[in-house]
């Protein structure tokens, strides 16, 4: 007998108490709350395996209460929306903020039976899944980047999103795949040679991910171009990601020129870590919330100047060092509470922070010598970590272009071409 725990969600008590002795029937255990309230104070006290979720209620919405738990780090579990009058916006809506599947009412026993089985399975998958592009935080930059990916929700062209690695470009694609549609996700770029007409025939109705173009070969790239020519016909959505300068691999000759043409007519750029570092601390916390709840750590809590260490940092890995910063916590700190000196003691081990000694700085020379030698490597950091940006690179050390043209001159520091006009 099923043993999983269903939390139902309804302002109708009728349809409560059907669903729940529908359920019990089958030997789930149902929890019920008859409002959001109620359900908050629910989802508090403990994380259902299942959720059934009304759209329509008095106190606050359906869609409301999922964008909320997504936002706290609480959509840890399945969700089915349920409405007597949805509509396909608002359930492509509702999916792309969390939920697995939305039911109309009136509810058949065995469309709900299915549903309720699909969603358990598949919530297995989803507690592997930590992130989603809802919970990545709440920052002014994650905010206006949601905002533009709601924007080309339903464009249909190939999207380009670019973004260093571990930055989140996948939970951007995830964001865009319909529900109840194939997601596919290329691990082998050969298949674009061997195959690229079987990956759309997978993927048929759905969405298609290609990590990291810029490693394709040019017999990949080929394939590539033959594959968009074919996504309209099949009705696939093409999303593919770079943390690569596709314009100076074009230069350089190794990314054909056409194919980048062809999908930058519609790109987006997905901020680094370090760009929304006021998120960290939240997303730390999710982060250590889940590691505790899929029971793979003891109960464990961050300290104010733990969490306020995690958010100085510049994080080159982005979300997955920093996923494995926390993890790596909640496995070998030593008390509940995670301070400084833990989380200084794993960023020293992953050797995250560069220190001024790795550059090994001249200290046997002149004052001026010396100070050139450190204004070279403070002007390099600069501009490798905004990836020779000028406008952000003086934006960033506080001068302005010109003046900073001047000084990387005078430091002996060269610009490409394409930097200079940026």
């Amino acid at each position: 007998m099923a043993t999983n725990q269903i939390l139902v969600v309804d302002d109708e008590v009728g349809i409560r108490e059907l669903l729940s002795e529908i359920l019990e029937d089958e030997g789930y255990q149902v929890k019920l709350a008859e409002n959001a309230s109620q359900a908050r104070a629910q989802r508090m006290e403990m994380r259902p395996d299942l959720v059934l979720l009304d759209i329509w209620m008095p106190d606050t919405d359906g869609i409301t209460l999922l964008k909320e738990w997504a936002s706290n780090g609480l959509l840890t579990m399945p969700v089915v929306m349920m409405s007597g009058h949805g509509t396909i916006d608002t359930a492509v809506e509702a999916t792309r903020i969390g939920a697995v599947d939305f039911l109309e009412k009136p509810i058949a026993m065995q469309k709900l039976l299915n549903t309720v089985g699909q969603a358990l399975k598949r919530g297995t998958a989803q507690s592997q899944q930590l992130l989603s592009l809802a919970s990545l935080g709440k920052s002014p930059r994650i905010a206006d980047l949601k905002k533009r990916m709601e924007q080309i929700a339903n464009v249909n062209l190939p999207l380009l999103l670019v973004g260093e690695v571990g930055c989140g470009v996948e939970l951007c694609a995830r964001f865009l795949h319909q529900p109840n549609t194939p997601w596919v996700a290329l691990e082998n770029h050969a298949q674009l040679v061997d195959a690229p007409l079987d990956l759309l025939q997978q993927a048929h109705d759905g969405l298609l991910f290609i990590g990291e173009i810029g490693d394709l070969t040019k017999q990949e790239q080929k394939g590539l171009m033959l594959l968009i020519s074919k996504v309209g016909k099949y009705n696939v959505r093409l999303v593919c990601a770079t943390a690569k300068l596709l314009p100076e691999l074009v230069g350089q000759g190794i990314f054909d020129g056409g194919l980048y043409q062809l999908l930058s007519v519609l790109s987006l750029g997905v901020p680094s870590l370090r760009e929304h570092r006021e998120d960290i601390p939240d997303l730390a916390r999710l982060m250590l919330s889940r590691c505790v709840e899929a029971g793979e750590a003891p109960l464990r809590e961050f300290s104010t100047s733990a969490l306020n260490t995690l958010r100085n940092y510049s994080w080159p890995g982005n979300l997955i060092q920093l996923e494995n910063a926390v993890k790596t916590l909640a496995l070998t700190s030593l008390e509940r509470e995670i301070s400084v000196n833990e989380v200084n003691r794993v960023l020293s081990q992953f050797d995250i922070e560069p220190r001024v000694a790795d550059h090994a700085l001249p200290l046997d020379v002149g004052l001026r010598e010396a100070r050139e030698a450190f204004e070279r490597v403070y002007f390099r950091h600069h501009i490798n970590k905004e990836r020779g940006n000028m406008s952000r690179i003086a934006e960033k050390v506080g001068l302005e272009r010109t003046h900073l043209y001047r000084k990387l001159k005078q430091l002996g520091i060269k610009m490409g071409r394409r930097n200079q006009e940026q």
